[in-house]
């Protein structure tokens, strides 16, 4: 079985509707820029308030793709 290297990066997603809008964002945003994405964590939510209200749901990422040094 072949050995494999996987870099890991952090990301925000923002949704003005939900967390899971947000973390969706931030994945679906990561695969259009990267390759081999395999594991993507939530370590943390926030909410952006303005007079009382939320007005921007905000998670950090931490995601996960295989590495491939010939490319980079």
């Amino acid at each position: 079985m072949a050995e494999h290297m996987y870099k890991v990066i952090e990301l925000v997603g923002t949704s003005t509707e939900s967390w899971e809008k947000a973390a969706k964002t931030a994945v679906e945003t990561a695969a259009t820029h990267l390759q081999d994405l395999r594991i993507a964590e939530v370590t943390e939510m926030d909410m952006q308030i303005s007079e009382g209200k939320v007005v921007t749901y905000r998670v950090k990422v931490k995601v996960s793709f295989k590495y491939h040094p010939e490319i980079s």
